[in-house]
């Protein structure tokens, strides 16, 4: 098992520090919240559970068929003797097991293994026994992108498909509060659109008129909100002064919000495969912050949503305990 220096020295490549070390120490200087893993039968899914665990960014605990668990270790080379396991027959059985597990308050952590993220994302929606809140379930991808100067982060990619306007509400909302959590005093959010004016035809920059109003009148709280913007003016100075636009937001966005799943995820994979992002993610909305890793995706990916996801769980720890104590 590697000691938390590799994994730190995991976080640089290409001879520029990432922009995820400053919450990989964060993370790893914090209590470790423990983490229902659901079904991690996979070399993939056993490699982050036990690096995670050697940086102290989680306590893992492995739900699933023990057999499989093992073999995945093997393949995985990694040592899980020390870990925790659940035995549960199959993928569906594991997601319950881990859900139930947050509910009890065992687990402060929910992340994906090998299964398909519909059926965690279904666990945790379950009307009775799942982890709702009354707000929106949505996605958040971090992106280290090597030409804007700061972490930027786009929602939603990965759940809603085709958000209404009050769902964009909750995803807004459910994105300030990462930001808020990152150190972010006042997130600026983009609302973006193909063009920065309100078009009838264009229905999203209709809403996108319509969210900045909202936060306008407090429906909406804790950043700056201006939109419609298109993309080049939400995150480039020159961009937003060629058209003339004046906000506070345009050329320095910390926040791109897009219109639906395609948009978000095309955008987030270009950046990505084209200019060499660097990216981690989280599911925010739900009682505790949900982890979704991919084969797809990089050590340093899966170590940077492990962090992101444990700082969310312990400023809600902070907050919680601040609620009881009082001032």
């Amino acid at each position: 098992m590697r000691d938390s220096s590799s994994m730190r020295r995991s976080t640089l490549s290409g001879g520029r520090t990432s922009r995820f070390e400053p919450i990989l120490s964060r993370a790893a200087g914090a209590s470790t919240p423990v983490t229902a893993i659901a079904h991690p039968c996979d070399a993939t899914s056993i490699a982050t559970a036990v690096d995670a665990a050697a940086a102290r960014l989680i306590d893992p605990v492995l739900i699933g068929p023990l057999a499989k668990i093992d073999a995945a270790a093997e393949a995985a080379g990694r040592d899980i003797s020390t870990l925790r396991r659940i035995d549960a027959p199959h993928s569906v059985a594991a997601a319950a097991a881990a859900v139930a597990l947050v509910r009890s308050g065992e687990a402060t952590l929910l992340m994906k293994g090998s299964l398909h993220t519909d059926e965690v994302i279904r666990a945790a929606l379950d009307p009775a026994l799942g982890l709702r809140t009354g707000r929106r379930f949505s996605h958040v991808y971090l992106m280290d992108v090597a030409l804007y100067p700061k972490l930027l982060l786009i929602t939603d990619a990965a759940i809603n498909i085709a958000p209404t306007l009050m769902e964009k509400r909750d995803i807004v909302q459910n994105a300030i509060g990462l930001a808020h959590c990152l150190g972010i005093a006042t997130p600026k959010v983009a609302v973006l659109s193909a063009v920065e004016t309100v078009t009838p035809r264009i229905a999203s920059t209709v809403e996108a008129a319509a969210l900045c109003k909202m936060a306008d009148r407090g429906q909406i709280t804790g950043a700056r909100v201006d939109g419609p913007l298109a993309f080049d003016n939400a995150i480039n100075p020159a961009a937003a002064e060629e058209k003339g636009i004046v906000s506070e937001v345009a050329g320095d966005a910390d926040i791109l919000v897009v219109p639906d799943l395609e948009a978000g995820n095309m955008l987030a994979k270009q950046l990505t495969f084209l200019a060499g992002a660097r990216a981690a993610g989280v599911v925010l909305g739900a009682r505790v912050p949900i982890v979704l890793t991919s084969r797809a995706d990089t050590e340093e990916t899966h170590l940077a949503s492990c962090a992101v996801a444990a700082l969310m769980a312990q400023t809600r720890l902070e907050r919680a305990d601040a609620a009881v104590t009082g001032p």
